[in-house]
């Protein structure tokens, strides 16, 4: 039996059923732990497929597993399906109109993300009960990726510890395999407290809070000049304490986002950014408190899994794309910048970006060596996951060439045929991949053994502070 005929007609037999849930969960962007009705979705969805649900894991209301089989080997599909604050959009146009001025949308394709894993894992199942493949296969329900890093979470409950490898997916603009390191990253928001007066009549008596913000700020912009340069610092002011400016703020607080190369970098930094918030609060003779939001550990690669999935990537093959996708690309690409038009070019080779010049659709699949490793600029709680057990991730061009990531663009075309045709792609590269894993115990002993070299005897460790609980309703 051919593998890859196989899982491409079972997944374009039930296209229509996973476009669907696709749809229905871009319908209902929630943002993180707070995605109740997706959760609730795709548990459905999975229930009908034959799957056992086990709800509520690791203490996250919206976190989920669903296994089907049992015995080894255990593969780990995982899915996402939080959508991001401030992105509403409706579907299809061109131009930026939310549906609802300030409400979340999917701005990075989770509704996409999620139903591209689940078909993956109902593909795989209706594989071993069709050939007698033995092994589980698993469906992680993984919430807040985009702020609090429910992996993380899973991770440190031990949810992986008996999983063999693991593989997931992203849309972007183009096909490629995520042999990527990532950025470590430490979420924590500053607040401080102070005590309130009259501007004008007796300011002495105040304690600013929104000054102790607006120090710890510029303290921080003053450290970037001494940390490593694949460090990155973003923070925002989350509250600025009230509207009147003659009022002395009682109250104010700001959200950081810490990133480092390495999980022991981002703990030195974070104590750095601590320092001067304290220092901060110290010159403005308020109180600082430190809320943790979330945590992601760097990603680690695995050039065995990376050179299987390439290979099934190949095989699958890209979607077949027709004028009604061409132009719409094209519609939306002219609705970027052209700083970010040219982002759809930079780190490829020539060949490549030659072959690119004048399409709005990536419809072929770039070379890739799995021997080349690239670090990637931004986190994933993907990473956590990596530390644990072999872990590879693909991605498929499910949006306009060009197309940044966190964008009203992302979320317009979430519901069109490019993004759903990608998803289906991604499901059967996915489902692939872990057949052929499944089937070769030598490959999957190869990328464990690469595992651990990788590791060179460093254990996971959290980067969540102990005591730390989940964030539930």
């Amino acid at each position: 039996m051919n593998v890859q005929n196989f899982i491409s007609d079972y997944i374009g037999q039930r296209k229509d059923t996973f476009i669907q849930l696709s749809d229905q969960l871009w319908r209902v962007p929630e943002i993180a732990f707070e995605e109740e009705q997706s959760a609730d979705y795709l548990c459905q969805a999975l229930e009908a497929e034959g799957f056992h649900v086990e709800k509520d894991v690791a203490g996250l209301e919206t976190a989920f597993i669903a296994s089907f089989g049992s015995g080894t080997p255990v593969v780990a599909f995982l899915g996402e399906y939080d959508a991001l604050p401030g992105l509403s959009q409706k579907q299809g146009l061109t131009r930026h109109e939310p549906v609802l001025e300030g409400a979340p949308g999917h701005g990075c394709g989770h509704n996409l993300l999620g139903t591209g894993s689940l078909a993956a894992a109902a593909a795989v199942k209706e594989y071993m009960e069709q050939t007698g493949l033995k092994g589980t296969v698993r469906y992680y329900g993984c919430p807040a990726e985009e702020k609090g890093s429910g992996k993380a979470y899973m991770t440190r409950a031990g949810l992986f510890d008996d999983v063999d490898f693991a593989l997931s997916w992203h849309p972007e603009t183009k096909p490629v395999i995520m042999n990527f390191s990532s950025l470590a990253n430490y979420a924590v928001k500053f607040v401080f407290h102070g005590k309130s007066a009259h501007a004008a009549a007796t300011p002495h008596l105040g304690r600013s809070a929104l000054d102790a913000v607006e120090l710890m700020n510029v303290g921080v912009n003053y450290l970037r000049e001494h940390m490593i340069p694949e460090a990155r610092i973003h923070y925002a002011i989350t509250d600025p304490g009230g509207t009147s400016p003659n009022v002395v703020q009682a109250y104010a607080e700001v959200s950081y986002l810490i990133r480092a190369p390495k999980k022991k970098q981002v703990v030195e930094l974070y104590e750095r950014v601590a320092n001067i918030a304290e220092g901060a609060a110290l010159m403005t003779e308020t109180k600082v408190e430190r809320l943790f939001e979330g945590a992601a550990s760097d990603l680690v690669p695995n050039r065995n899994l990376a050179a299987v999935m390439y290979k099934n990537l190949e095989a699958i093959g890209v979607p077949t794309y027709d004028e009604a996708d061409h132009q719409y690309a094209k519609a939306i690409n002219e609705s970027l910048a052209k700083e970010e038009r040219e982002t759809a070019y930079a780190g490829l080779d020539k060949a490549t970006a030659a072959k690119l010049k004048g399409k709005y659709i990536t419809d072929f699949i770039p070379p890739f060596d799995p021997e080349k490793e690239v670090m990637l600029s931004g986190s994933t709680d993907v990473g956590d996951v990596s530390w644990i057990v072999p872990t590879m991730q693909c991605m498929t061009a499910c949006w306009a060439l060009g197309t940044p990531f966190h964008t009203w663009q992302v979320v317009s075309q979430g519901t069109m045929p490019i993004a759903h045709k990608g998803m289906l792609q991604a499901g059967k590269v996915l489902a692939a991949t872990a057949i052929e894993v499944m089937e070769n115990p030598d490959l999957l002993a190869k990328a464990k053994q690469e595992h651990q070299e990788r590791l060179d005897g460093e254990g996971y460790f959290s980067l969540i502070p102990e005591g730390e609980e989940p964030l539930r309703k």
